[in-house]
C-alpha cells in the first residue's frame, strides 16, 4: 500500500526527500546547485553509508527519488526478520513472534521514518540485527552491526553502547548483581571500543556550519517555539517531555492521533508475569526477556542526557520513540499469547467437550484477530507515510528546462519541491531552515529575512538590491500572496517578524507591494495559483 502510494505519481516525494535526499542529484550531474549553500550543508552532514548506498543505487541506473522510494521496502523486510527472530529468543511461542512483528510493521508504516529512507529509516534494522546478535552471542556480526550504525545513524550507537553496559548488571535473588559471564564483559568492552571508535571521527570533524545550537540560543528562536516550524519548546510541561515531536519522550504521533492496540497490551506484561500460576505458558519465557528493560534503560538514559547536553546529541526525542516502538510491539506480542493461552485454559478447565472448547476457542482467536488486523482501518488514513504531492508541475518543468546555475526566490510551500523536482536552486524555504548549526541557519534566516522584505516592499530600489545582493533569476509567488491571510496562515513567515506584522497591516489597509504591479508585465509563466516572474524584467523595469 505504501509503494502504491509512492509510485502513483512522479510528482509524490517523501517530505524529508526535499531535504536530505535532493543534494544526490549531484552524482548524476556534478554540475547541478553549484555554489549552492543549502545543498553543500545537506551534504556535509550525511553520514558515510547512507550516502555510499545511494551512490551505489545511482550506480546501477537508479536516480536518487525513486531510490528512496523503493528504499523502505528491504528496510521493512529486515526489521521484520529481525523482530520475528527477537520475539522468539524471548519467547519461542511463532504465534507471539508472528503479532510482535505484525504490530511493528503497522506502527511503521504509520509514521514517516522507514519511509523516508533517510539515515532514520536505518535505526529498526541495525538496532534489530544488533539485539539479536548480541542475545545470540555471536562477537563479529555484532560488532559488524555497530560498525554500519555508526556509518549509517550515528545516534544508534549511544543505545547500542547502553545495552551493552546495562547487560553487566543483572537481576537477582531480588537484587542487583554484576554479571558472572564473561562473555558479557568482552562484549561490552569490544563494543565500545568499536563506538568510541566510530564516534572519534564525529567529535573531532570541525564543522563550516558550526557551532551547534546552544540551549540559550534555542529559546530565542521563533521556529522552536511552541507554534514555530521546528517545534520544541511547549508551555505545558506535559507535551514538552512526553509528547513533543522533537522533545518528548513518546512517539508523537501516539499522542496526537494514534493510540496503538500493542501500546495497551505491552504495559499488562508485567502484570501477567507475577502470576505464573494463573499464565502458565509463561515457563516458556527465557532470560532473554531481560533485553525488554534493558533497552527501555538505556533509552530514557540517553533521552535525559539528551535534554541535559541540549542540541550536542541531537534531538531527545530519537533516542526513545523507535527504541520504544520496537520494545512495545515485541513485548505486545508476549503478553497477547500469555493472555488467549491462558483464557483457552480456562476455556478447557470449564467446557471439556469438544464443541465446548472449539467455539470459544474461535471466539477469543476471532477477537485478537479484530484487535491486531482491524485497527489499521479504524484510522483517519493508513499508511501514513507522510508522502507529499507536489502541485503545478508545469513550473518544475519550466525551470528544470533552465540554465543549472540559476537562483530561485520564493516564500511559497512549492518552493521545497524545486531542488528535487527541477533540480535547481533556491535561495530559501521552510523546509530546509534547519537551526541546529548555527554558521548555516544565521545565513538562511538572513535570506528569508531579505526576500520577505523585498516581497512585501513598497520600494522599487529594495527589491532591485535584493535581486543584485542573491543574483536571483527567477521569483515564484503564489496568486493570494498580496492577501493578508496568506502571511497570517502561514506559521513559517509570521516567524519573521517585524516584517510580517508590517506586511499583514500594510495588506489590510488595501495596499498592494511594489511586486505585485509587476506580476503582469515580468510574468515567464503563469499556472494556477502560482507565477514565475523574470528577475531580468524587474530590475530594468523603471520607477514609473
Amino acid at each position: 500500500m505504501g509503494l502504491r502510494e509512492a509510485f502513483s505519481s512522479s510528482l509524490i516525494i517523501h517530505d524529508d526527500v526535499r531535504s536530505h535526499v535532493f543534494w544526490m542529484w549531484r552524482f548524476i550531474d556534478p554540475e547541478l546547485f553549484p555554489n549552492d549553500l543549502i545543498t553543500d550543508y545537506f551534504q556535509s552532514v550525511a553520514p558515510y553509508g547512507y550516502t555510499a548506498l545511494y551512490k551505489a543505487g545511482i550506480a546501477i541506473g537508479i536516480d536518487p527519488i525513486t531510490f528512496n522510494k523503493l528504499l523502505p521496502l528491504p528496510l521493512v523486510l529486515i526489521t521484520t526478520a529481525y523482530c520475528f527472530w527477537i520475539a522468539m529468543m524471548i519467547f519461542p511461542v511463532p504465534a507471539a513472534g508472528f503479532i510482535a512483528s505484525l504490530l511493528l510493521n503497522q506502527t511503521t508504516w504509520n509514521t514517516h521514518d522507514i519511509p523516508s529512507g533517510t539515515p532514520r529509516a536505518f535505526i529498526y534494522p541495525l538496532f534489530l540485527a544488533f539485539l539479536y546478535y548480541l542475545m545470540r552471542r555471536s562477537l563479529l556480526p555484532c560488532l559488524a552491526v555497530i560498525v554500519l550504525q555508526g556509518l549509517f545513524y550515528p545516534q544508534t550507537l549511544f543505545l547500542s553502547a547502553g545495552v551493552l553496559v546495562l547487560r553487566l548488571v543483572q537481576w537477582k535473588d531480588r537484587r542487583l548483581r554484576l554479571s558472572s559471564d564473561r562473555s558479557d564483559y568482552l562484549f561490552c568492552a569490544a563494543g565500545l571500543g568499536a563506538v568510541f571508535v566510530l564516534l572519534l571521527p564525529y567529535a573531532l570533524k570541525i564543522s563550516d556550519y558550526g557551532p551547534v545550537l546552544t540551549a540559550a540560543e534555542a529559546r530565542s528562536l521563533p521556529t522552536l517555539e511552541g507554534d514555530g516550524r521546528k517545534n520544541f519548546f511547549f508551555d505545558s510541561p506535559l507535551k514538552f517531555w512526553f509528547c513533543g515531536e522533537r522533545s518528548g519522550m513518546f512517539p508523537y504521533n501516539w499522542c496526537k492521533y494514534e493510540r496503538p492496540p500493542q501500546l495497551w497490551a505491552s504495559l499488562v506484561l508485567p502484570i501477567l508475569l507475577f502470576f505464573p500460576q494463573r499464565f502458565s505458558l509463561q515457563s516458556k519465557i527465557t532470560d532473554h526477556i531481560a533485553i525488554l528493560p534493558q533497552i527501555l534503560f538505556s533509552s530514557l538514559g540517553m533521552f535525559f542526557l539528551a535534554h541535559l547536553l541540549l542540541f550536542r546529541l541531537h534531538l531527545p526525542s530519537r533516542y526513545t520513540k523507535h527504541s520504544i516502538r520496537i520494545l512495545v510491539a515485541i513485548a505486545a506480542g508476549v503478553a497477547l499469547i500469555l493472555l488467549i493461552d491462558a483464557g483457552l485454559r480456562w476455556v478447557a478447565g470449564r467446557s471439556p467437550t469438544f464443541t465446548g472448547q472449539t467455539l470459544p476457542a474461535f471466539g477469543m482467536v476471532g477477537l485478537l484477530s479484530v484487535y491486531i488486523f482491524i485497527y489499521p482501518f479504524l484510522m483517519d488514513r493508513y499508511p501514513n507515510p507522510d508522502y507529499v504531492q507536489a502541485e503545478a508541475p508545469e513550473i518544475y518543468d519550466f525551470f528544470a528546462d533552465q540554465p543549472k546555475d540559476i537562483l530561485i526566490a520564493s516564500l511559497s510551500e512549492q518552493a521545497n519541491n524545486i531542488p528535487s523536482l527541477s533540480r535547481r536552486s533556491v535561495l530559501t524555504s521552510s523546509e530546509i531552515a534547519n537551526p541546529y548549526h548555527m554558521g548555516y541557519y544565521r545565513q538562511i534566516q538572513e535570506r528569508t529575512y531579505d526576500l520577505m522584505a523585498a516581497q512585501y516592499s513598497d520600494d522599487l530600489s529594495e527589491i532591485k538590491e535584493f535581486i543584485q545582493k542573491y543574483d536571483i533569476d527567477f521569483w515564484l509567488v503564489d496568486a493570494n500572496a498580496f492577501k493578508a491571510s496568506y502571511v497570517e496562515n502561514n506559521s513559517w513567515l509570521r516567524q519573521i517578524e517585524p516584517t510580517a506584522s508590517e506586511a499583514i497591516a500594510i495588506l489590510n489597509q488595501g495596499e498592494k507591494p511594489v511586486l505585485s504591479s509587476l506580476v503582469r508585465p515580468c510574468n515567464v509563466l503563469r499556472t494556477k495559483g502560482r507565477i514565475v516572474l523574470d528577475a531580468t524584467c524587474i530590475l530594468e523595469t523603471s520607477a514609473a
